[in-house]
């Protein structure tokens, strides 16, 4: 299988995707969702494959969605979907059927995470099992498709985070639970497959019934169903903003625009002090 915008290999029980946009700071789209896509598959499918890590090139995980790069468009427009229930359905796939499948990934997913992760970057991070975060990491999570993020770090910070629209630190998503381990740059790459390779020694059985079991009991929560849900309220208001975009002439969301104002204020970064 030939890929375009993501590299894929195997290392002994450790398959890599490696996102591979740096141009566009692994900006995700429909051409490169369709790649992680298959290289999935080609994990499923071998066999001596235990452990599964996705990370970007260029010192970012992913700056979101790809919304409107040139190849992207034409790739979108190739697809070739009508107006109605086919954008539906296209949309609905690579926006949350696809990364349902990938949460659901019969094998663990690591997800190894340097500067930018941003709304379809957390998204893909969050369906991921475990997140490793370099100390330079920066999240930006919101109300996206795939709206993780109340089971991600819990009812209140979602609210917090969704209302203000800001950056947070990989400590600091490592203090809500989102982040499993926070580690130096020049380090995240050793820590993080040396962690992959002792998951590799456990059982594939075990490995795969812990998955399942962990995964039921979020469900049993009402995650599945909450996602699917969600869904059609994203879609809503996306509508309505792509008109408001549309008429101003805007180029991305306002929420994206407000985190990177707040991000260049001096308080960026900065907890409100205790008291």
């Amino acid at each position: 299988m030939t890929f375009k915008d993501i590299l894929y290999s195997v290392d002994g029980p450790i398959a890599t995707i490696t996102l591979n946009r740096p141009r566009y700071k692994n900006a995700q789209s429909y051409r490169m969702l369709d790649e992680i896509d298959g290289a999935f598959a080609l994990a499923k499918a071998d066999k001596s494959v235990r452990v599964l890590v996705i990370r970007g090139s260029g010192g970012n995980f992913s700056s979101g969605h790809d919304l409107g790069t040139e190849e992207a468009i034409a790739y979108r427009r190739a697809l070739g979907a009508a107006p109605g229930i086919e954008t539906y359905d296209q949309f609905k796939k690579y926006n949350l059927d696809l990364l349902v499948g990938w949460r659901n990934f019969p094998k663990p997913t690591i997800a190894m995470v340097e500067g930018y992760c941003i709304y379809a970057g957390w998204m893909l991070a969050a369906c991921c099992d475990i997140v490793f975060a370099a100390s330079n990491a920066e999240f930006l999570g919101g109300f996206v498709e795939y709206m993780s993020i109340p089971w991600d770090i819990g009812i209140r910070r979602a609210k917090e985070l969704c209302f203000e629209s800001r950056f947070i630190g990989a400590e600091e998503a490592h203090e809500y639970g989102f982040v499993n381990r926070v580690v130096l740059p020049e380090d995240i790459e050793r820590e993080t497959y040396v962690y992959a390779r002792r998951v590799a020694e456990n059982s594939a059985d075990a490995l795969r019934f812990a998955k399942i079991q962990i995964n039921k009991a979020q469900d049993a929560q009402g995650f599945a169903n909450a996602l699917e849900d969600s869904l059609g309220d994203y879609q809503a208001m996306i509508y309505l903003l792509g008109e408001s975009m549309r008429v101003s002439g805007q180029k991305r969301l306002l929420t994206v625009d407000l985190a990177f104002k707040g991000k260049q204020g001096e308080r960026f970064g900065q907890r409100a002090k205790k008291t």
